[in-house]
């Protein structure tokens, strides 16, 4: 597998202005898998990727505290893929799930891609950021997106 494309389609940044106390999360969840034609790849297929990447800011004082803030990009990933490494992505997308193997480089890319450009606008709004950029070693469990 080889990411061949990376595109941001959307970008969203609000802060609430009662902001105290924030607890910060950073999620990517995959949106969508589906076949791309790229006449450029011969023997390799390719499949445009959907996602969503977000910092959420909550009050952690607050049990059912609504979001503080938040900075998220959406976008899409073009993967080469051999036959086999697709019909893999394909069969497991159907359970809404990313093959194993592919989540961790997926998720490092998105992060790096869009932890930069996340911490310019956390400055614009004068949120704070959660240096340094995180990256992916293990996924304990793939549901957890």
């Amino acid at each position: 597998m080889k990411i061949i494309g990376f595109n941001i389609s959307g970008i969203n940044a609000y802060k609430n202005p009662n902001f105290t106390n924030p607890s910060i999360s950073t999620n990517i969840e995959f949106t969508n898998v589906e076949k791309e034609k790229l006449e450029i790849l011969k023997d390799q297929d390719a499949l445009k990727t959907t996602f969503k990447f977000s910092v959420t800011y909550k009050n952690n004082k607050e049990k059912e505290s609504k979001n503080q803030g938040e900075v998220s990009f959406e976008g899409f990933l073009a993967l080469a893929l051999s036959k086999d490494e697709s019909k893999e992505f394909t069969k497991a997308w159907k359970k809404k799930e990313v093959p194993e193997r592919a989540v961790i480089p997926l998720y490092n890319f998105i992060l790096r891609k869009c932890s930069v450009k996340a911490l310019q606008i956390q400055e614009d709004l004068s949120l704070p950021s959660h240096m340094p950029i995180p990256q992916v070693k293990s996924m304990p469990n793939q549901n957890q997106h």
